[in-house]
């Protein structure tokens, strides 16, 4: 009970400073390296853009022109990525940046957007999914999370020539398509195991210690073992940031569209 209510009081003291000062002065990866391999690319599909973030800005003197609705876009540079520092801070569209999430930082493309990201140094492709803004370092093109720079082998070089290509998702014509495309359910992936006893035993496990419901998604011969599923993002992150704090170290989420249903929040 006592470290569950110390890991409850440091969740809330990271969701309540959000006046612009971070705890760090410099950015950092995680204290721990866990492998990220097996991250699944973010899933494009439709959403509207949000009223927080889209507007034009002036960072360090500079005006920036936030791109309405482009229907293509695509450019190169270098990208860079970032991490503890603004873990658990809101992104400029109001959601809290999870540095084990497939996203990124533009600085015109409407947000959220999604983009695939080639390093055209070793030819890694990843998708990741626009919700915050930056980089604002002169030649610099895309933040990527750290999941993302770790998925395309930038962590090592900090930063690397990319290729960025928006992805455009049509807005659904139908109710069906509508409900498909606005509703997502929400998991927490803990471990992925290769024995199905194993990870029927995990999945009971972690549903003990978490007080949650847990998921076993079968993938091929790996049992991925999953909190949730939930209907509320929020909810997931903290989650997601309670399994971290609890050790598991390569805790991340995983959206899935629900096509056809309700919400069952």
């Amino acid at each position: 009970m006592k470290k569950y209510l110390i890991i409850t009081a440091m969740l809330l003291s990271g969701c309540v400073s959000e006046d612009g000062r971070y705890s760090l002065s410099d950015d950092k990866a995680p204290e721990t390296s866990p492998t990220l391999a097996h991250i699944e690319d973010a899933q494009p599909r439709y959403e509207p853009y949000s009223r927080a973030g889209n507007s034009n800005y002036t960072v360090l003197g500079k005006d920036y022109e936030v791109l309405k609705a482009p229907e293509a876009f695509s450019e190169t540079g270098i990208a860079s990525w970032y991490g503890e520092k603004f873990h658990g801070h809101k992104t400029s569209n109001g959601e809290i940046y999870d540095m084990y999430s497939m996203s990124a930082a533009h600085k015109t493309l409407p947000i959220p957007s999604y983009v695939e990201v080639e390093n055209t140094s070793n030819g890694k492709k990843a998708i990741v999914r626009v919700n915050d803004r930056g980089p604002f370092h002169e030649g610099r093109v895309i933040d990527l999370s750290y999941a993302a720079a770790s998925k395309l082998d930038v962590l090592k070089t900090g930063t690397a020539p990319v290729k960025v290509t928006l992805l455009k998702i049509g807005k659904p014509t139908d109710d069906t398509e509508w409900q498909g495309a606005r509703l997502n359910r929400y998991f927490v992936q803990l471990v992925a195991i290769s024995d199905q006893m194993k990870a029927t035993k995990a999945a009971e496990t972690f549903a003990k210690q978490f007080d949650l419901p847990t998921d076993i998604r079968q993938s091929g011969n790996v049992y991925r073992v999953r909190l949730g599923p939930f209907y509320d993002y929020d909810q997931t992150q903290n989650a997601a940031m309670k399994a971290r704090e609890q050790q598991i170290n390569e805790a991340f989420i995983v959206a899935e569209p629900i096509a056809g249903e309700l919400s069952q929040k």
